[in-house]
Protein backbone atom coordinates (compact mmCIF):
# COMPACT_ATOMS: atom_id res chain seq x y z
CA UNK A 1 0.00 0.00 0.00
CA UNK A 2 1.08 3.27 -0.68
CA UNK A 3 2.29 5.48 1.98
CA UNK A 4 2.05 8.97 -0.13
CA UNK A 5 -1.84 9.15 -0.60
CA UNK A 6 -3.31 10.91 -3.69
CA UNK A 7 -0.49 13.17 -5.61
CA UNK A 8 -1.51 15.63 -8.13
CA UNK A 9 1.45 16.28 -11.16
CA UNK A 10 2.37 20.03 -11.28
CA UNK A 11 3.69 21.49 -14.40
CA UNK A 12 6.39 24.44 -14.47
CA UNK A 13 7.54 26.40 -18.16
CA UNK A 14 10.46 28.13 -18.92
CA UNK A 15 10.75 30.46 -21.13
CA UNK A 16 13.80 31.55 -21.52
CA UNK A 17 15.73 28.90 -24.16
CA UNK A 18 17.91 25.85 -23.50
CA UNK A 19 20.95 25.34 -25.60
CA UNK A 20 21.88 21.41 -25.70
CA UNK A 21 24.55 19.63 -25.90
CA UNK A 22 24.09 18.61 -29.66
CA UNK A 23 24.27 21.90 -30.69
CA UNK A 24 20.16 22.57 -30.98
CA UNK A 25 17.87 24.99 -28.87
CA UNK A 26 14.75 24.59 -27.23
CA UNK A 27 13.43 28.34 -27.20
CA UNK A 28 10.84 27.43 -24.12
CA UNK A 29 9.90 23.76 -22.38
CA UNK A 30 8.01 22.79 -19.94
CA UNK A 31 8.83 20.33 -17.50
CA UNK A 32 6.11 18.06 -15.14
CA UNK A 33 7.05 16.94 -11.91
CA UNK A 34 5.80 15.81 -8.82
CA UNK A 35 6.47 16.70 -4.91
CA UNK A 36 6.20 14.36 -1.58
CA UNK A 37 7.04 15.73 1.87
CA UNK A 38 7.92 19.12 2.95
CA UNK A 39 10.62 21.74 2.13
CA UNK A 40 12.44 23.00 4.97
CA UNK A 41 12.60 26.24 6.25
CA UNK A 42 16.71 26.20 5.22
CA UNK A 43 15.52 24.64 1.62
CA UNK A 44 18.31 21.46 2.57
CA UNK A 45 16.31 18.60 2.70
CA UNK A 46 15.40 18.28 -0.93
CA UNK A 47 16.27 15.30 -2.60
CA UNK A 48 16.00 14.76 -6.43
CA UNK A 49 15.14 11.28 -8.12
CA UNK A 50 15.83 10.98 -11.56
CA UNK A 51 14.03 8.40 -13.36
CA UNK A 52 15.48 5.57 -16.25
CA UNK A 53 14.42 4.94 -19.53
CA UNK A 54 10.92 3.98 -19.76
CA UNK A 55 10.36 6.02 -16.71
CA UNK A 56 8.62 9.58 -15.84
CA UNK A 57 7.71 12.02 -12.71
CA UNK A 58 5.57 10.00 -10.84
CA UNK A 59 8.05 8.30 -8.40
CA UNK A 60 5.68 7.61 -5.80
CA UNK A 61 1.79 7.93 -4.33
CA UNK A 62 -1.45 7.38 -6.26
CA UNK A 63 -2.08 9.69 -9.53
CA UNK A 64 -4.58 11.97 -9.22
CA UNK A 65 -4.93 12.51 -12.88
CA UNK A 66 -4.68 8.49 -13.31
CA UNK A 67 -6.41 6.80 -10.51
CA UNK A 68 -5.20 3.22 -9.49
CA UNK A 69 -1.62 4.25 -11.43
CA UNK A 70 1.06 3.59 -8.38
CA UNK A 71 4.11 5.14 -8.28
CA UNK A 72 7.22 3.57 -10.16
CA UNK A 73 9.42 3.74 -7.10
CA UNK A 74 6.88 3.75 -4.54
CA UNK A 75 7.90 0.86 -2.33
CA UNK A 76 11.21 3.22 -1.38
CA UNK A 77 9.10 6.57 -0.73
CA UNK A 78 7.32 7.45 2.06
CA UNK A 79 7.09 8.26 6.38
CA UNK A 80 9.58 5.90 7.69
CA UNK A 81 10.37 4.31 3.93
CA UNK A 82 14.19 5.28 2.83
CA UNK A 83 13.38 8.36 1.49
CA UNK A 84 11.55 9.40 4.20
CA UNK A 85 8.90 12.02 3.71
CA UNK A 86 8.91 12.73 7.22
CA UNK A 87 12.52 14.76 7.36
CA UNK A 88 13.10 14.83 3.05
CA UNK A 89 11.48 16.52 0.08
CA UNK A 90 10.99 14.55 -2.89
CA UNK A 91 11.32 15.83 -6.23
CA UNK A 92 10.40 14.05 -9.67
CA UNK A 93 10.45 15.13 -12.76
CA UNK A 94 9.51 13.60 -16.39
CA UNK A 95 12.87 14.40 -18.77
CA UNK A 96 12.62 17.19 -21.78
CA UNK A 97 11.90 14.67 -24.68
CA UNK A 98 9.65 12.51 -22.27
CA UNK A 99 5.91 11.56 -23.25
CA UNK A 100 4.14 12.04 -19.65
CA UNK A 101 3.86 15.86 -20.05
CA UNK A 102 7.31 17.33 -20.09
CA UNK A 103 7.59 18.64 -23.63
CA UNK A 104 8.75 16.13 -26.16
CA UNK A 105 8.59 14.76 -29.77
CA UNK A 106 4.54 14.90 -29.59
CA UNK A 107 4.70 18.56 -28.38
CA UNK A 108 3.57 21.60 -30.55
CA UNK A 109 6.65 22.87 -32.14
CA UNK A 110 5.59 26.78 -31.78
CA UNK A 111 7.65 27.12 -35.26
CA UNK A 112 5.27 25.14 -37.03
CA UNK A 113 2.02 24.62 -35.27
CA UNK A 114 2.58 20.96 -35.38
CA UNK A 115 3.97 18.25 -33.20
CA UNK A 116 8.11 18.23 -33.37
CA UNK A 117 7.73 14.53 -34.38
CA UNK A 118 11.33 13.73 -35.71
CA UNK A 119 12.15 17.87 -35.16
CA UNK A 120 12.70 17.37 -32.01
CA UNK A 121 16.42 17.10 -30.83
CA UNK A 122 18.12 14.72 -29.34
CA UNK A 123 18.40 15.19 -25.64
CA UNK A 124 21.70 13.78 -23.28
CA UNK A 125 21.84 13.12 -19.70
CA UNK A 126 23.63 16.84 -19.53
CA UNK A 127 20.74 18.21 -21.30
CA UNK A 128 18.43 16.70 -18.22
CA UNK A 129 20.44 18.07 -15.54
CA UNK A 130 20.87 20.93 -16.90
CA UNK A 131 16.70 21.37 -17.39
CA UNK A 132 16.61 19.61 -13.63
CA UNK A 133 18.67 22.77 -12.69
CA UNK A 134 16.47 25.52 -13.54
CA UNK A 135 13.68 23.09 -12.40
CA UNK A 136 15.98 23.57 -8.95
CA UNK A 137 15.77 27.06 -9.25
CA UNK A 138 12.00 27.73 -9.79
CA UNK A 139 11.32 25.79 -6.59
CA UNK A 140 13.84 27.56 -4.46
CA UNK A 141 16.37 24.93 -3.77
CA UNK A 142 20.14 26.41 -4.16
CA UNK A 143 21.49 22.48 -3.75
CA UNK A 144 20.14 19.37 -3.38
CA UNK A 145 20.51 16.86 -0.60
CA UNK A 146 21.05 14.08 -2.75
CA UNK A 147 20.39 13.41 -6.38
CA UNK A 148 19.97 9.80 -7.00
CA UNK A 149 18.27 7.35 -9.45
CA UNK A 150 18.18 3.52 -10.48
CA UNK A 151 19.96 3.05 -14.70
CA UNK A 152 19.77 5.70 -16.37
CA UNK A 153 18.65 7.69 -13.44
CA UNK A 154 21.80 6.89 -11.65
CA UNK A 155 23.71 8.20 -14.67
CA UNK A 156 21.96 11.26 -14.16
CA UNK A 157 23.17 11.72 -10.53
CA UNK A 158 26.28 10.96 -11.18
CA UNK A 159 26.04 13.82 -13.88
CA UNK A 160 25.15 16.50 -11.73
CA UNK A 161 27.95 15.85 -9.06
CA UNK A 162 29.92 17.02 -12.25
CA UNK A 163 27.52 19.50 -14.29
CA UNK A 164 27.07 21.20 -10.85
CA UNK A 165 29.26 19.96 -8.22
CA UNK A 166 28.34 23.02 -5.93
CA UNK A 167 24.43 22.03 -5.76
CA UNK A 168 24.47 18.20 -4.83
CA UNK A 169 25.94 16.74 -1.23
CA UNK A 170 26.10 13.06 -1.49
CA UNK A 171 24.53 11.21 -5.02
CA UNK A 172 23.12 7.49 -5.09
CA UNK A 173 24.24 5.73 -8.61
CA UNK A 174 21.97 2.88 -8.55
CA UNK A 175 22.71 -0.61 -11.29
CA UNK A 176 24.20 2.59 -13.25
CA UNK A 177 27.43 2.84 -15.21
CA UNK A 178 30.14 5.23 -16.40
CA UNK A 179 29.19 4.82 -20.08
CA UNK A 180 27.57 1.60 -22.02
CA UNK A 181 29.41 -1.17 -23.31
CA UNK A 182 29.61 -1.96 -26.95
CA UNK A 183 26.83 -4.73 -26.22
CA UNK A 184 24.57 -2.69 -24.75
CA UNK A 185 24.75 -0.18 -27.84
CA UNK A 186 24.45 -3.07 -30.12
CA UNK A 187 20.82 -3.77 -27.85
CA UNK A 188 19.79 -0.21 -27.88
CA UNK A 189 20.07 -0.01 -32.04
CA UNK A 190 17.99 -3.47 -32.53
CA UNK A 191 15.18 -1.63 -30.55
CA UNK A 192 15.70 1.58 -32.72
CA UNK A 193 15.56 -0.32 -35.66
CA UNK A 194 12.21 -2.02 -34.56
CA UNK A 195 10.78 1.24 -34.29
CA UNK A 196 12.48 2.90 -36.94
CA UNK A 197 11.83 0.45 -40.04
CA UNK A 198 7.73 0.17 -38.25
CA UNK A 199 6.09 0.90 -41.36
CA UNK A 200 3.54 3.50 -39.44
CA UNK A 201 6.68 5.00 -38.26
CA UNK A 202 6.87 7.91 -40.98
CA UNK A 203 9.76 8.80 -40.50
CA UNK A 204 9.04 10.25 -37.55
CA UNK A 205 6.31 12.43 -38.03
CA UNK A 206 3.34 9.38 -37.59
CA UNK A 207 1.61 11.86 -35.57
CA UNK A 208 0.38 13.64 -38.53
CA UNK A 209 -0.94 10.43 -40.50
CA UNK A 210 -3.20 9.47 -37.29
CA UNK A 211 -0.85 6.10 -36.64
CA UNK A 212 1.54 5.19 -34.47
CA UNK A 213 4.26 2.65 -34.71
CA UNK A 214 3.12 -0.22 -32.07
CA UNK A 215 4.85 -2.82 -33.77
CA UNK A 216 8.22 -1.46 -33.96
CA UNK A 217 7.55 -0.37 -29.90
CA UNK A 218 6.64 -3.26 -29.25
CA UNK A 219 9.53 -5.51 -30.50
CA UNK A 220 11.83 -3.03 -29.16
CA UNK A 221 10.02 -3.09 -25.22
CA UNK A 222 10.31 -6.91 -25.35
CA UNK A 223 13.89 -7.07 -26.45
CA UNK A 224 14.97 -4.40 -23.47
CA UNK A 225 12.51 -6.40 -21.44
CA UNK A 226 14.94 -9.41 -21.95
CA UNK A 227 17.51 -7.87 -20.81
CA UNK A 228 16.06 -6.22 -17.21
CA UNK A 229 15.19 -9.66 -16.38
CA UNK A 230 18.13 -12.32 -15.03
CA UNK A 231 18.46 -15.74 -16.27
CA UNK A 232 17.60 -17.43 -13.09
CA UNK A 233 14.18 -15.43 -12.83
CA UNK A 234 13.17 -16.06 -16.28
CA UNK A 235 14.42 -19.84 -15.39
CA UNK A 236 12.13 -19.56 -12.33
CA UNK A 237 9.29 -17.32 -13.15
CA UNK A 238 8.57 -19.27 -16.72
CA UNK A 239 10.98 -22.06 -17.07
CA UNK A 240 9.87 -23.68 -20.26
CA UNK A 241 6.62 -24.17 -19.07
CA UNK A 242 4.03 -24.96 -22.31
CA UNK A 243 0.69 -22.71 -22.32
CA UNK A 244 -2.19 -24.75 -21.50
CA UNK A 245 -3.65 -26.06 -25.14
CA UNK A 246 -0.50 -25.23 -26.90
CA UNK A 247 1.66 -27.70 -28.98
CA UNK A 248 0.59 -27.06 -32.47
CA UNK A 249 3.95 -26.77 -33.94
CA UNK A 250 3.44 -23.53 -35.03
CA UNK A 251 4.32 -19.34 -34.46
CA UNK A 252 1.44 -18.88 -32.42
CA UNK A 253 2.02 -18.33 -28.08
CA UNK A 254 3.08 -21.22 -26.69
CA UNK A 255 5.35 -20.88 -24.30
CA UNK A 256 4.42 -18.95 -20.93
CA UNK A 257 7.57 -16.48 -21.48
CA UNK A 258 6.62 -15.57 -25.03
CA UNK A 259 3.23 -14.52 -23.29
CA UNK A 260 5.04 -12.66 -21.22
CA UNK A 261 6.95 -10.59 -23.16
CA UNK A 262 4.11 -10.00 -25.83
CA UNK A 263 1.68 -8.82 -22.78
CA UNK A 264 4.54 -6.43 -21.67
CA UNK A 265 5.48 -5.52 -25.51
CA UNK A 266 2.03 -4.21 -25.76
CA UNK A 267 1.40 -2.64 -22.37
CA UNK A 268 4.09 -0.48 -23.35
CA UNK A 269 3.33 0.00 -26.46
CA UNK A 270 -0.06 1.69 -25.57
CA UNK A 271 1.20 4.16 -23.30
CA UNK A 272 4.68 5.02 -24.49
CA UNK A 273 6.04 7.43 -27.62
CA UNK A 274 8.24 5.80 -30.16
CA UNK A 275 9.67 8.83 -30.85
CA UNK A 276 10.48 9.64 -27.05
CA UNK A 277 12.11 6.04 -27.01
CA UNK A 278 14.68 6.55 -29.60
CA UNK A 279 15.74 10.06 -27.39
CA UNK A 280 16.57 8.02 -24.64
CA UNK A 281 17.90 4.99 -26.25
CA UNK A 282 20.34 7.82 -27.66
CA UNK A 283 20.70 9.77 -23.98
CA UNK A 284 22.32 6.20 -22.76
CA UNK A 285 24.85 5.97 -25.87
CA UNK A 286 25.98 9.24 -25.70
CA UNK A 287 26.49 9.21 -21.69
CA UNK A 288 30.34 9.29 -21.18
CA UNK A 289 31.85 11.51 -18.51
CA UNK A 290 35.45 10.29 -19.28
CA UNK A 291 35.28 11.16 -23.13
CA UNK A 292 36.87 14.54 -22.80
CA UNK A 293 39.73 13.32 -19.84
CA UNK A 294 41.54 10.58 -22.39
CA UNK A 295 39.09 7.82 -21.04
CA UNK A 296 40.32 8.70 -17.51
CA UNK A 297 37.37 8.21 -15.20
CA UNK A 298 39.39 9.26 -12.19
CA UNK A 299 40.08 12.60 -14.23
CA UNK A 300 36.54 13.23 -15.24
CA UNK A 301 35.07 12.33 -11.28
CA UNK A 302 37.65 14.47 -9.86
CA UNK A 303 35.65 17.22 -9.89
CA UNK A 304 32.32 16.10 -7.98
CA UNK A 305 32.53 17.23 -4.47
CA UNK A 306 29.48 15.04 -3.27
CA UNK A 307 29.85 11.88 -1.18
CA UNK A 308 28.79 9.20 -2.98
CA UNK A 309 26.73 5.71 -2.67
CA UNK A 310 27.12 3.29 -5.32
CA UNK A 311 24.91 0.30 -5.41
CA UNK A 312 25.01 -2.91 -7.75
CA UNK A 313 23.01 -6.25 -8.06
CA UNK A 314 24.55 -9.73 -8.46
CA UNK A 315 22.28 -10.85 -11.47
CA UNK A 316 22.31 -7.85 -13.78
CA UNK A 317 23.89 -8.54 -16.45
CA UNK A 318 22.52 -5.03 -18.46
CA UNK A 319 24.99 -3.04 -16.28
CA UNK A 320 26.99 -5.61 -14.36
CA UNK A 321 28.45 -4.45 -10.27
CA UNK A 322 31.65 -4.54 -12.35
CA UNK A 323 30.59 -1.25 -14.06
CA UNK A 324 29.49 -0.36 -11.01
CA UNK A 325 32.86 -0.97 -9.10
CA UNK A 326 34.85 0.79 -11.79
CA UNK A 327 33.20 4.08 -10.59
CA UNK A 328 33.66 3.31 -7.14
CA UNK A 329 37.33 2.56 -8.06
CA UNK A 330 37.86 6.35 -9.95
CA UNK A 331 36.44 7.63 -6.77
CA UNK A 332 38.99 6.04 -4.25
CA UNK A 333 41.84 6.84 -6.61
CA UNK A 334 40.80 10.22 -6.13
CA UNK A 335 40.50 10.03 -2.21
CA UNK A 336 36.82 11.18 -2.41
CA UNK A 337 34.17 10.03 -0.15
CA UNK A 338 31.96 7.04 -1.60
CA UNK A 339 30.45 3.86 -0.16
CA UNK A 340 29.72 0.50 -2.01
CA UNK A 341 27.40 -2.22 -1.51
CA UNK A 342 26.75 -5.00 -3.99
CA UNK A 343 23.17 -6.84 -3.47
CA UNK A 344 22.53 -10.38 -3.89
CA UNK A 345 19.45 -10.34 -6.01
CA UNK A 346 17.73 -12.69 -8.28
CA UNK A 347 15.48 -9.66 -10.12
CA UNK A 348 18.80 -8.83 -13.05
CA UNK A 349 18.69 -5.11 -13.96
CA UNK A 350 15.13 -4.21 -12.33
CA UNK A 351 16.19 -5.42 -9.19
CA UNK A 352 16.29 -1.27 -8.22
CA UNK A 353 12.99 -1.56 -8.61
CA UNK A 354 12.11 -4.24 -5.74
CA UNK A 355 11.13 -4.13 -2.15
CA UNK A 356 14.06 -6.04 -1.20
CA UNK A 357 14.94 -5.22 2.97
CA UNK A 358 18.53 -5.11 2.52
CA UNK A 359 18.95 -2.76 -0.67
CA UNK A 360 16.35 -0.70 1.08
CA UNK A 361 18.16 -1.01 4.39
CA UNK A 362 21.38 0.26 2.68
CA UNK A 363 19.67 3.00 1.10
CA UNK A 364 17.80 4.39 4.57
CA UNK A 365 21.00 3.69 6.09
CA UNK A 366 23.33 5.97 4.33
CA UNK A 367 20.32 8.61 4.11
CA UNK A 368 20.41 9.06 7.63
CA UNK A 369 23.67 10.22 7.88
CA UNK A 370 23.17 13.57 5.54
CA UNK A 371 22.70 16.48 7.80
CA UNK A 372 19.99 18.98 7.04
Amino acid sequence: MSGIGTVSAQLAHFSEPLRLKGGGVLPAYDLVYETYGRLNAAKSNAILVCHALSGHHHVAGQSAENPGNVGWWDNIVGPGRPLDTDRFFIVGVNNLGGCHGSTGPASTNPATGKPWGADFPVVTVEDWVDAQARLADYLGIEAWAATMGGSLGGMQAMQWTLSYPERVRHALVIAATPKLSAENIAFNDVARQAILTDPDFHGGHFYEHGVRPLRGLRLARMLGHITYLSDDQMAEKFGRRIKSGAGSYGFDVEFEIESYLRYQGDKFAGIFDANTYLRMTKALDYFDPALDYGDDLAKALARARAGFLVIGFSTDWRFSPERSREIVHALVHNGQDVAYAEIESVHGHDSFLMDDPHYHAVVATYLKRITL
